[in-house]
């Protein structure tokens, strides 16, 4: 955003500047090459004058003095005739039957002038030739022809130019300045406004925005700050609520297993069934504290890393899944499920091998338990996909159906055809989710070919630095 509101203040400013500049400009190289036009027009009216006393005396000594001292002085060749088109003086080298002064001294006999109006440049070169008639009113005696150099005038031109663009530079300067230093007055204050959004969405506590900038924004981030403590403590209140529960609820748990336990030995056989599910709730309801603690956890990390860089983490995602399956290939096999992995190709990736493992722990642990027991066939890979290293777990089990995909990852769900067979919580997939969204990943579930469930986990590549590429 400041980025964006610095150019547009600066192509204001610009447009502002360039709209007097280029005036300026304009008007600079028209007033001098009026100047020029008005001396060589004075020295046209004396020549003028001088013809027309020579006409009137017969006597053409004095124009004829007077043309070549202006041309030895000032060295613009001059061209002077009488009446009928007789040469009186030719100067500079300059001749009456030139092509180019021919035409002029047709139209200055017929008493027509001839001053050059187009304005003059810093690149102007070569010269500029007049042309006015000798007389008194309607009266023609002669013509006058003057060809004027317009380097003297261009260069004139090009310091005035210089001065204007030089000072047009300091304005540009200072106009550069005053923008740098609104846009940061401005988008300061909506910067740490945004960081504290950002912090506030991923859970955090976010800092306080109080600071500089205009009212508006001061009595916003006031506003904010008050809604942010309120958030944050109602979040915190949630999350210590949801720990402290899993946490506070071992020990009685512990104490009631003890309980029951020792109750064992002092139960009938035909207690036995009502025993084994005694335990199996235990089981289950140990499980769900187990994971309802991995999952504040898995969020309060995902926070974290959603304001912070986390470029640290790093490990190799092929080494993990090979170590995965040396770990699961005997559960697999108690289960009377195969585990099977190619030949991954070793990939960094930006996390910790901790939570690569306990992605990898659930999906595995998904594919055992809903694949469908004897003879059904798990494979876990590791290939490479874009910017991300890919960890996927293909079943062919029944799989699930579109509905069904769709709230796969949501908490406590479980599949309804599948939940008097299994003890899942239901928090597991949710658990991997937020673990890879924290780390700019993510889980897709699909269909596998011809049947069965294929989890995908993607996750960013490191970058030799450590970074994700």
């Amino acid at each position: 955003m400041r980025t964006r509101v610095q150019t547009v203040l600066l192509v204001f400013g610009i447009l502002v500047v360039a709209a007097f500049a280029v005036p300026l400009l304009l008007f600079t190289a028209s007033d001098r090459t009026q100047q020029l036009a008005l001396a060589r027009g004075s020295a046209l009216d004396r020549f003028s004058s001088l013809m027309d006393q020579a006409a009137a005396t017969g006597d053409t000594s004095a124009v004829v003095a007077e043309a070549r001292r202006y041309t030895e002085l000032y060295g613009e060749p001059l061209v002077v005739t009488d009446v009928r088109r007789v040469p009186v003086v030719q100067t500079g080298g300059m001749r009456a039957a030139d092509p180019a002064v021919a035409p002029l001294i047709d139209a200055a006999l017929r008493n027509q002038t001839a001053h050059p109006k187009a304005p003059l440049r810093p690149w102007s070169r070569g010269h500029r030739t007049f042309a006015e008639p000798a007389g008194t009113g309607t009266r023609v005696t002669g013509a006058v022809v003057m060809r004027a150099s317009v380097e003297t005038a261009a260069r004139d031109i090009t310091r005035r130019w210089a001065a204007v663009l030089a000072g047009t530079a300091l304005v540009a300067l200072a106009c550069t300045a005053l923008a740098r230093a609104a846009t940061r007055w401005v988008v300061s204050p909506l910067r740490r406004l945004d960081r504290a959004v950002g912090q506030l969405a991923a859970g955090l506590p976010p800092e306080q925005t109080s600071g500089g900038g205009p009212p508006e924004l001061r009595q916003l981030a006031t506003g904010f700050n008050r809604m942010a403590g309120t958030v944050t403590a109602a979040l915190e209140q949630q999350r210590r609520l949801v720990a402290d529960t899993s946490h506070q609820m071992r020990n009685p748990m512990a104490a009631l297993r003890l309980r029951v336990d020792a109750l064992r030995a002092h139960l009938p056989a035909s207690a036995d069934r009502t025993y084994n599910g005694v335990t199996g709730e235990l089981d289950r309801l140990e499980n769900l504290l187990d994971d309802m603690l991995a999952l504040a956890t898995a969020e309060h990390r995902a926070g974290e890393l959603t304001v912070t860089d986390g470029t640290d983490a790093r490990c190799d995602a092929a080494e993990v899944a090979l170590g995965q399956h040396r770990r699961w290939e005997p559960v697999a096999r108690r289960a009377g499920t195969g585990l099977t992995t190619d030949a991954p190709v070793p990939v960094a990736v930006a996390c910790t091998d901790r939570e690569l493992i306990q992605i990898t722990d659930i999906l595995l642990d998904n594919a055992i338990k809903y694949a469908g027991g004897p003879g059904a066939r798990i494979t876990l890979a590791c290939g490479v996909e874009g910017p991300f290293a890919v960890l996927t777990v293909t079943d062919d089990g029944p799989g699930l159906d579109a509905d069904e995909l769709a709230q796969a990852t949501t908490r406590f769900w479980r599949s309804t055809r599948r939940t008097g067979t299994t003890t899942g919580t239901g928090l597991g997939l949710a658990i991997a989710e937020q673990l890879l969204t924290g780390r700019g990943g993510r889980l897709e579930l699909g269909p596998a070919r011809p049947r069965g469930l294929r989890a995908r986990a993607l996750v960013p590549r490191a970058t030799a630095e450590g970074g994700t590429p």
